[in-house]
């Protein structure tokens, strides 16, 4: 059986095909999410880890220009795994370590801008470290809207290291105490339940995502040079390192081209 259609309907067929296609395309931009990890912050660059807070706050300007929109992680991760409509550009801010200047310096940005961030603690440096924030430092952080504590594991070893130096048993034995003595800890202290986990150094493996799973962490953040998106691993999501020497132009840039890498993923 032969089909033939009018000039009109294989117009209104084009059509509806592209129409199809930029809405597939458009939901699978809406699934993408830009996660930046941050450390540390200061008036001045004190190592190659801290923003300065006048850097920073040129940097939310620039993202809010550039038409990024700041979600918290766990609305990131929903939308990821397609349970969360996201918008077009949704960016999160995740800080690392519980470093003091995390109260010092992000905390009056925090309260001033209404910012949902992220902090992942590894909780043996909290009230120990002279560079760690206190557990009642972080308490009082955590009272601001959209700011949540999740785990960096408990003291932050080098699990590439640490795979190579110990016995398998040994290992294992090890991969367990981060995990869990870390969600065990911040339950304790700060009466959090922690979902997400933060992988020292950026340093996974399929052995350890299984072991993350294992351990009730629902999603587990990397690091990578590029947007994360629904084909990732929720348990390896990609973050952009931002630093002082990312600056504003560099860092939008590299933004961009990370939506790029994304899209071609």
């Amino acid at each position: 059986m032969h089909l033939s259609f009018s000039p009109t309907q294989k117009l209104a067929t084009s059509v509806i095909l592209t129409l199809m296609l930029l809405l597939a395309k458009g939901n699978a931009l809406a699934a993408n999410v830009a996660i930046l990890c941050y450390h540390r912050f200061g008036p001045t660059v004190a190592d190659s880890m801290t923003t300065r807070t006048s850097v920073f706050e040129q940097q939310l300007a620039r993202l809010k220009q550039d038409g990024y929109t700041f979600v918290p992680l766990a609305t990131a991760v929903d939308g990821l795994r397609g349970a969360a409509k996201l918008p077009s550009k949704p960016v999160v801010l995740t800080v690392d370590d519980g470093h003091r200047t995390v109260y010092s310096d992000l905390l009056p940005i925090i309260r001033r801008e209404h910012l949902p961030v992220t902090l992942f603690i590894y909780p043996s440096a909290i009230s120990n470290a002279d560079y760690a924030m206190t557990w009642e430092q972080i308490k009082e952080v955590m009272a601001e809207p959209g700011v949540d504590v999740q785990s960096h594991t408990y003291w932050h070893p080098n699990f590439k290291t640490e795979k190579k130096r110990l016995p398998a048993n040994e290992y294992q034995k090890l991969v367990s105490v981060q995990l869990d003595k870390s969600k065990v800890t911040l339950k304790k202290k700060l009466g959090v339940d922690t979902p997400f986990l933060a992988w020292p150094f950026g340093i996974y493996d399929e052995e350890l995502e299984k072991a993350a799973s294992a351990a009730g962490y629902r999603a587990a953040l990397s690091l990578g040079d590029r947007t994360a998106t629904e084909r990732d691993s929720l348990l390896a999501l990609p973050r952009y390192l931002i630093v002082d020497a990312s600056g504003i132009n560099s860092m939008s840039n590299m933004l961009r081209d990370g939506e790029l890498k994304a899209e071609k993923k």
